[in-house]
C-alpha cells in the first residue's frame, strides 16, 4: 500500500497538469482557432504550439474515423492503467512507482480527451535542426518520460546479491 501513496499522487499531478493546459489551450488561448503560435527559436532548436487532434495513440498511429475507434482505444488505456495499477501496488521501490504513477496520469488525461472530444489535445511542437518531432501534449511527455525511465531503471538495476549457502 505505501507505493500506492507514492505513486497516485504523481498520476493525480500529471493528470490535473495535463488537462489544465489543455483546457488553458482550448478556452483561453483559443489554439483550436489559431491553430499555430510561435514561440521560441534559439539557434536550431524551435518550440512552437501548433493544434493537432489526434485520433490515434503515439505519433497518430491507429488513428480512424468510425464512431468506436476512440472508444475502442480508451478502453484499451484504461485496461493498460489498471495493470500498471496493479504493477505499482508491488513495485520494486520508489522511483518505479512515481514512474507508473506518471503513466498512469498521462493515460487517464488522453482517455479523458477521447471520451469528451473523441480525439486528444495535442499542441507542443518541437524541431530543431532539420528534424521536427511529432506535437504531442503533457500527457504524452509523461508517457514517454515514463517508459525511459522504467527501461534505464531496469537496465541500470544493481544486480541481487546471491545469497551464501548456510
Amino acid at each position: 500500500m505505501s507505493r500506492l501513496r507514492i505513486g497516485l499522487p504523481a498520476a493525480l499531478a500529471i493528470l490535473l497538469i495535463d488537462q489544465f493546459s489543455k483546457w488553458w489551450m482550448l478556452e483561453v488561448l483559443q489554439l483550436d482557432e489559431v491553430r499555430h503560435v510561435p514561440l521560441m527559436g534559439i539557434g536550431p532548436f524551435r518550440l512552437d504550439l501548433t493544434m493537432v487532434w489526434n485520433r490515434g495513440v503515439t505519433f497518430g498511429m491507429l488513428s480512424g474515423e468510425g464512431n468506436w475507434n476512440h472508444v475502442a482505444l480508451a478502453v484499451l488505456a484504461a485496461a493498460i492503467c489498471a495493470f500498471l495499477l496493479r504493477w505499482m501496488v508491488k513495485a520494486e521501490n520508489r522511483v518505479v512507482a512515481v514512474t507508473l504513477g506518471a503513466i498512469i496520469g498521462g493515460a487517464i488525461g488522453n482517455v479523458i480527451d477521447r471520451m469528451r472530444f473523441g480525439a486528444v489535445v495535442d499542441f507542443i511542437d518541437t524541431s530543431a535542426f532539420d528534424w521536427h518531432w511529432y506535437v504531442f501534449n503533457v500527457a504524452d511527455a509523461a508517457i514517454v518520460c515514463g517508459v525511459v525511465t522504467l527501461i534505464l531503471e531496469t537496465l541500470l538495476r544493481p544486480a541481487p546479491q546471491a545469497k551464501e549457502p548456510v
